[in-house]
């Protein structure tokens, strides 16, 4: 999938992914897409209910070799 901008956010724990993606988020213009890797299990219950609470879209999540990758969409 294409994306804009890359968060690395592996080795951090929860909230600081969640933290970080939103300071991302807020240097990019609305529709830019956001990749994000991250270790910690947590985030994928996180980045879910992130996604709701700010109106960015969580278009995709999967898990590898337990790392998580996220592509969210800014409104």
């Amino acid at each position: 999938m294409q994306f804009d901008k890359e968060l690395d956010a592996r080795g951090l724990n929860c909230p600081l992914p969640i933290l970080r993606a939103k300071k991302s988020l807020t240097d990019m213009q609305s529709g830019q897409i956001l990749r994000i890797v991250a270790t910690d299990p947590g985030s994928v219950k996180d980045f879910a209910a992130f996604a709701k609470q700010t109106g960015n879209e969580l278009m995709s999540q999967s898990e590898a070799n337990k790392e998580y990758t996220f592509f969210m969409k800014k409104k």
